[in-house]
């Protein structure tokens, strides 16, 4: 090996944060204002983070609009993850829930009202009270731009703290020494092409998911899955990525995501008969039941020939009963969606919508203090030095489907619980470790070969056929034979993006280069997704599989473990023991 290059500047940090998002920023938060030098990276300035996209609300029992406590969270939790969510973590969560909310709105976070001036609350999907019996209102919201409002605030915030950003930077590699701790990651200054060594006695992911593997997506470009690549080329596992969640309604033709809260308050999704179809599928629930049930729900109506449109492809989301007055109130930037995505006046007409990639409820393992955990050496074994908050991390609360409101809920409590564990863990550690004499050398043989290129794939095409792929073969509903050709397709498609040209050599701002190393990470993510998917022989969750249509907790109460070197699974249970509470035994879901 060649020893670290001069051209290579290294800068030191007390805590190296990749991603700005709410999870990142939420933990840089916390170490800033322990006095901590942190460096946060982000590929877009940090309010563009995919946090701002976030609509409903962050959930928690406060009980402002109807009764409401931790329990019935922990219970509602349990049951959306179709029982592979680990039991202990649910429980934190949920517990830490309230005290998280109105930490928030302490910070300044613009939360709708009641007129007595709680925090308002609105119905969501899977969210409710007396185990079941009826839905509540949990959702804390902002209008219909929670996400944004949580957003803004933790950047203002972080700010006052002088928090280190690197903005339009984007991470490559994991540093790991012989040991294999985590000392920091190599980084592309995207406006020079420059490439650095940010040293951390900590690093920590916070880099969001990877929906961009799939074709028809809510997700925005910059969510191409860079933590969990990096990870998975760094021997880390990847855990439970067959579970991709599928929100009932992203605008029809275009995937930009009409928040469920439209449904919470009282949008109904209707087929081509005007029926209320959801009333068959879900009696207690109907429109508000957990999103993987409503999405398997509307893509039978469309199946059967009940969808809307020329080709019937699409069903309607009603909210002209709503009024005018509360859609403008609650709903603003939905009608703005609709107008601009749809050409259709939400307050008169319905919105076509179709199920829609949203959310991957795997990731890189981690324990409730955001400790990233699974080497080849063993599924419980801590990565020294290396922490994952956010949806790149699967902790796991949100199993095998993620109820609405928790994705909020999970960035703002693991990445405050990662940032008091950091705290703790660094104040005995004087001086970083020193960097074995390769580091770097992986990202500069990366870039170097991309450079020497003078024929090859075209990354667009070859970004275009995984997307195809992963939509064809890992859909809503699938089946044995979808599941073991689409781990042959992608194997070949992944081949083809180790092949790549890159005909735009510049140096300033050269957005080719980022995306043919995005690729990269793209090629994990399907193929984690895939493998995982054709092996779990049973349906549970966003996991449907038409040959095997029960859940089998006899045999597949268990987390998938996928390993990129050899293209290799593990398993490891589930925890089913809670911190103080008895455990919640599996059982049938039903709404």
């Amino acid at each position: 090996m060649i020893a670290i290059k001069s051209s290579l500047v290294r800068r030191k940090f007390d805590v190296v944060i990749v991603g700005a998002g709410g999870s990142g920023m939420r933990a840089s938060l916390q170490l800033s204002q322990a006095g901590l030098s942190v460096a946060v990276l982000s590929k877009v300035f940090p309010t563009r983070s995919h946090t701002v996209a976030a609509q409903g609300g962050i959930g928690a029992s406060l009980g402002n609009m109807s009764e409401d406590n931790w329990h019935y969270h922990f219970y509602d939790t349990i049951k959306g993850s179709d029982w592979l969510g680990d039991q202990d973590a649910i429980e934190f969560m949920c517990r830490e829930a309230p005290g998280a909310v109105y930490e928030l709105e302490h910070l300044g976070m613009p939360f709708d009202r009641n007129p007595d001036g709680t925090i308002y609350q609105r119905p969501f999907g899977g969210h409710t009270v007396n185990y079941g019996e009826k839905p509540v209102q949990r959702a804390c919201s902002a209008a219909d731009r929670t996400g944004h409002a949580l957003l803004h605030t933790l950047y203002q915030q972080n700010v006052q703290a002088k928090t280190h950003f690197f903005i339009e930077w984007m991470a490559l590699d994991l540093i790991r020494d012989a040991e294999g701790d985590v000392l920091g990651v190599t980084a592309l200054e995207i406006e020079t092409s420059d490439l650095y060594l940010l040293e951390g006695k900590c690093t920590l992911f916070a880099t969001g998911g990877a929906g961009r593997i799939f074709n028809a997506s809510t997700n925005a470009f910059i969510n191409t899955g860079d933590g969990l690549g990096m990870a998975a080329r760094a021997s880390i596992a990847l855990q439970d990525m067959e579970f991709w969640q599928f929100h009932p309604t992203g605008v029809a033709g275009a995937g930009v995501l009409i928040t469920e809260g439209v449904r919470g308050e009282g949008g109904i999704l209707r087929n081509i008969n005007g029926e209320r179809f959801m009333e068959r599928y879900a009696p207690i629930l109907k429109d508000l039941a957990p999103r993987d049930f409503v999405a398997r729900s509307m893509d039978q109506e469309i199946k059967e020939g009940r969808g809307c449109g020329v080709n019937k492809d699409y069903v309607l989301l009603d909210l002209s009963h709503i009024g005018s007055e509360t859609i403008m109130k609650r709903l603003p930037s939905i009608r703005e969606i609709a107008l601009k995505f749809a050409n259709v006046d939400a307050i008169k007409e319905p919105i076509p919508v179709v199920p829609t990639i949203h959310y991957q409820m795997g990731g890189i393992p981690t324990n409730l203090h955001g400790q990233v955990l699974g080497t080849p050496r063993g599924y419980e074994e801590l990565v020294n030095g290396f922490y994952a908050v956010g949806e790149c991390s699967c902790v796991s609360v949100h199993g095998a489907n993620r109820l609405g409101t928790n994705s909020l809920l999970d960035l703002v409590v693991f990445g405050r619980a990662a940032g008091n564990h950091i705290i703790k863990h660094i104040k005995d550690i004087k001086d970083h470790k020193p960097l074995p004499v390769d580091a770097g050398d992986l990202s500069l043989s990366r870039l170097a070969k991309l450079e020497a290129s003078s024929s090859g794939e075209c990354t667009h095409s070859v970004a275009a056929d995984i997307r195809k792929t992963m939509q064809r073969y890992a859909g809503v509903f699938r089946t044995s034979k979808l599941l073991t050709e689409g781990v042959k397709k992608i194997q070949e498609v992944c081949v083809r993006a180790d092949a790549l040209h890159l005909k735009d050599k510049s140096q300033v701002f050269n957005t080719a280069r980022v995306e043919a190393l995005e690729l990269a990470n793209l090629t994990e993510v399907a193929r984690a997704t895939l493998v995982s998917a054709e092996a779990r022989k049973e349906s549970r969750g966003a996991h449907a599989q038409s040959d095997y249509e029960l859940r089998d907790d006899k045999n597949w109460l268990c987390h998938t473990l996928w390993f990129s070197e050899g293209n290799r699974l593990n398993y490891k249970p589930v925890r089913m023991k809670p911190l103080t509470v008895d455990p919640v035994p599996p059982k049938p879901r039903t709404f």
